[in-house]
């Protein structure tokens, strides 16, 4: 009796760890991380996961390009393992963020998906991350730099800390640097390459007295906007079907 107990306990064990195909379907595909041990991710660049096929992983943590392998078994568990980055030294704040994603791979079990979110947790814990499904739009998720305005080629002035550019992330929110201040608001996407963004944009107040450029120009372009067109990685904003308001060309780090 105890050895026929013994067989249907390993049987049992075995099953448990017998790979769930629903379930590995479901998580298949790009999910960005938008909150990490209770913070919200605030990052150039999407942090992210990539659920391929055959249990393979890929991914950005922060600075860094990330692979590996993942499994999902019964009961919502998960678990990686084999993981390599490349080696590229970045920003202290991207390199400790970096150091979290990694540590969160490590130490996660079982996750919960409600509809495009998807949460990572250590057993019945609250969860440790939270990631979104990323949006398949070409013009998202992606590093837009300005280059021309209003039909003028654009340069960075002598002080200026960066370039002119926006990201259109996948929670439908625009974040960006308009040449002294940051940005943020939010955008719709519509059928037939149509774009709207929410005349309540939030900007920085920095004073940048040796910058050369105009930013309230540059933010009017997103209140005048109602559609884009994209060519490769040129994409152009525009108002009917004028001359464009803005060019921007797509960076990757």
């Amino acid at each position: 009796m105890n050895k026929i107990i013994g067989i249907m306990f390993a049987f049992f064990m075995v099953s448990c760890a017998v790979q769930n195909p629903f379930e590995t379907k479901a998580v298949q595909g790009k999910w960005e991380i938008v909150s990490l041990n209770g913070e919200k991710i605030n990052n150039t660049q999407p942090v992210y996961l990539d659920f391929g096929e055959n249990n393979m992983l890929s991914g950005n943590t922060g600075c860094n390009q990330v692979t590996g392998k993942y499994t999902v078994t019964l009961d919502k568990v998960i678990t990686f393992s084999q993981l390599g980055s490349t080696r590229m030294a970045c920003e202290p704040k991207q390199m400790a963020l970096e150091t979290q994603v990694l540590e969160m791979l490590d130490k996660v079990n079982n996750f919960n998906i409600t509809g495009d979110k998807i949460s990572l947790s250590i057993g019945l814990n609250a969860p440790i991350a939270e990631l979104r499904r990323m949006s398949d739009n070409e013009i998202v998720n992606k590093y837009w730099k300005l280059t021309e305005l209003d039909g003028k080629k654009v340069t960075m002035s002598e002080n200026q800390e960066k370039e002119q550019y926006f990201i259109l992330k996948s929670d439908h929110t625009i974040t960006g640097f308009a040449g002294c201040n940051t940005f943020n608001g939010k955008y719709t996407l519509k059928e037939g390459m149509r774009i709207s963004f929410d005349e309540n944009m939030a900007m920085t107040m920095k004073a940048c007295q040796d910058v050369d450029f105009n930013e309230a120009e540059f933010l009017q372009v997103f209140l005048k906007a109602d559609n884009y067109t994209i060519h490769d990685d040129k994409l152009s904003l525009n108002i009917g079907k004028r001359t464009p308001l803005a060019k921007f060309e797509a960076v990757y780090f």
